[in-house]
Parts: structure tokens; sequence; C-alpha cells
């Protein structure tokens, strides 16, 4: 079974790579753009058959290390 793992930033949080980014964008012409929030996207494969067991594995693991919960949400997506 294969997992995604997208981490975002709380709303409110402050987000220098994301205004980073927003500013060279601009710098290239793309003007036109409110804020810009940057991520992470986190790819697994599991050997995990049963979803509810691999959702809840994945889940461990993101409140565990792959986000920090104080400052950042994450969502999980399964797929065969």
């Amino acid at each position: 079974m294969k997992a995604r793992v997208h981490v975002r930033l709380k709303t409110g949080v402050h987000d220098p790579q994301g205004k980073a980014i927003r500013n060279a964008l601009v710098g290239l012409g793309f003007s036109d753009l409110g804020e810009v929030r940057q991520g992470k996207l986190i790819e697994l494969e599991l050997g995990e058959d049963d979803p509810e067991a691999a959702r809840d594995t994945v889940d461990a693991m993101c409140r565990r290390l792959l986000a920090n919960t104080v400052v950042e949400t994450y969502d999980i997506e399964l797929e065969p």
C-alpha cells in the first residue's frame, strides 16, 4: 500500500519560505499573487494491506517524526 502525507504549516504560523517563494515569483513577473505557503509531500511504501491499520501506522509516523504538530497539520492519502 502507498501513502502520501501532505504537511503544511498551520494557519497563522509565519512561513518565511513561502514569503521567499512569493518574492521570487513576483521578481519573475508573476505579480498577481496573494499569500504563498510552502509545505512538503512525503510518499511512503507500506507493507500493510489493511487500510485502517495503514492509516494508524502513518498517523503514528506523523505524530512522532514527520510533522511538528505544534505548528504543522498533515493529511494522509492511501492507495492500494
